[in-house]
């Protein structure tokens, strides 16, 4: 009786075929999510510089020294590969400039510093054109399709989000009364506009830029 309970022990600890298979096809399975990260990554690179019609798997393959069958495989089409640039770009920038904001007071405290860390992604570039979303967004504002969706989600995600902190500081007496729609316009045009003069080497432009959101941030009389 214990002999053949020993028996059947020794054969329950060798890993089955089936087994063996299936941390093999995990292992796959990791490799590829790692290797798309990377590729998404060095995308939003590139599209940051030439925009995302700039990408090609060609492009991509030859800068990472990876096969085009291989990126192929991963994401099918273009579209695909585009989307998950986008993805990767809003998740850096989410975790670089929106969460490390949040940890501030909420109204004004959080503005300056969504602000703040809006213009450290620029001056210091995150990405290596600058915004990701400024050479992007023009190729596909007049192009209906999930592309331009994933492009405008984002930014209307972070208008919503200084509109939030703004109407905040108005509400609660921080600020003077606004048209926080209005002004969150003018503060997006600016931090946008910034985003070119230091692209083209107009350093000055970030002091001009806290200029504008202090005009907007004035203590009621």
């Amino acid at each position: 009786m214990n002999e053949h309970s020993g028996s059947r022990g020794q054969q329950a600890a060798v890993p089955s075929s089936e087994a063996a298979d299936a941390t093999m096809v995990d292992q796959r399975l990791v490799r590829g999510a790692r290797t798309r990260r990377k590729i998404a990554r060095h995308g939003v690179d590139v599209a940051s510089l030439e925009g995302l019609n700039g990408l090609s798997i060609g492009r991509l393959a030859a800068d990472l020294g990876v096969s085009k069958s291989g990126i192929q495989t991963l994401f099918k089409t273009k579209e695909n590969l585009q989307l998950a640039v986008a993805e990767s770009a809003r998740e850096e920038f989410t975790e670089v400039v929106i969460r490390p904001a949040q940890t501030t007071q909420p109204g004004i405290a959080r503005l300056r510093a969504l602000t703040e860390r809006w213009i450290s992604y620029i001056e210091a570039p995150l990405f290596a054109g600058g915004c990701f979303w400024a050479a992007s967004l023009p190729d596909f504002d007049s192009r209906p399709g999930q592309v331009r969706d994933a492009l405008l989600l984002h930014r209307r995600t972070w208008l919503a989000l200084l509109a939030g902190e703004l109407r905040r500081a108005v509400d609660t007496g921080e600020i003077a009364q606004l048209d926080v729609d209005l002004t969150v316009f003018q503060i997006d045009a600016v931090l946008n506009a910034a985003n070119t003069a230091l692209r083209v080497g107009e350093s000055d432009a970030v002091s001009m830029v806290r200029r504008v959101v202090d005009g907007f941030l004035a203590s009621p009389r």
